[in-house]
């Protein structure tokens, strides 16, 4: 039976992303369930970061990745034991030196139920939403300037876990999504996006980075799965490259707003596009 993407409510309360995430595609949701096509196969989101999309839709069956290993784990752990994220969410407090402490502490020494509880508070607690990490890996976004965050939002964790519990998700690469999409499926690529400016690029939330080179090799991914017969949305920056690279395909201009600068001055609405292939 197929899924018609058309029909999704759009004053469902739960579940949203239990992430804030930088460019996060949830207040774009209307202009983008107009352009969802609907398929009969599996969802693949190869940038998963807060995962709006895929919450909104809510399908039975889907494949979630992204390179982000902490970020995967967090996922994970509120799929498989949301219970016991939440009792370790309960013991984080919205408080500057907390927050340094907790930021300081090495993941590697801490359970994955653990590490997820600390990548959400981090998460709430820190600036704007943001996830980035220097050349080492390691968190460094500073503490943020929040009247009453919500650090442990208990029921939407829960309806998050309900609808995860259908998904495969992993760590990998997002080409890998060659590998395994089929004829009718769709993929929605959220890449990090090309930068308007040289001071715009919010793209470090991998020690790798993501540059020109990704973004030719995310286009030949996006070709090879037209060819194959699967259902492809991408979204990213509205600049000539995207124009003049995906030219063969229908590119749809809209607004976003974006508020990661620091200087209040500078945030506003900014140019996007999404290309689709159906």
């Amino acid at each position: 039976m197929a899924i018609d993407i058309r029909l999704v409510e759009e004053t469902a309360q739960y579940p949203r992303p239990f992430l804030k995430w930088v460019g996060g595609k949830r207040q774009l949701l209307p202009d983008l369930r107009r352009r969802f096509p609907a398929f009969e196969g599996r969802y693949h989101e190869p940038f998963l970061g807060g995962g709006a999309v895929f919450f909104d839709l809510g399908p039975g069956r889907a494949t979630l990745s992204d390179c982000n290993e902490e970020l995967i784990d967090c996922f994970c752990a509120i799929r498989d034991h949301a219970d016991e994220v939440i009792l370790q969410l309960r013991k984080h407090i919205y408080e500057r030196e907390h927050y340094y402490e907790t930021r300081a502490v090495d993941p590697e020494g801490l359970t994955k139920i653990q590490r997820a509880a600390r990548m959400i508070y981090l998460n709430k607690a820190g600036f704007n939403g943001l996830y980035r990490v220097n050349s080492r890996g390691e968190f460094n976004v500073p503490f943020g300037r929040h009247k009453n965050p919500n650090i442990c939002d208990e029921g939407n964790i829960l309806a998050c876990a309900q609808v995860l519990r259908g998904a495969t998700i992993i760590c990998r690469p997002f080409e890998r999504v060659k590998r395994t999409a089929r004829p009718g499926d769709f993929v929605y690529f959220d890449p990090p996006y090309i930068p308007l400016s040289a001071t715009s690029s919010f793209t470090s939330y991998h020690r790798s980075g993501f540059g020109m080179y990704d973004q030719e090799l995310l286009a030949r991914v996006f070709e090879s799965l037209d060819k194959k017969g699967v259902h492809v949305m991408l979204s990213n920056s509205d600049v000539p490259w995207i124009h003049e690279r995906f030219k063969g395909f229908k590119i749809s201009r809209i607004k976003a707003r974006r508020n990661v600068n620091s200087v209040s001055a500078r945030r506003g609405f900014v140019g996007e596009v999404v290309v689709t292939n159906s």
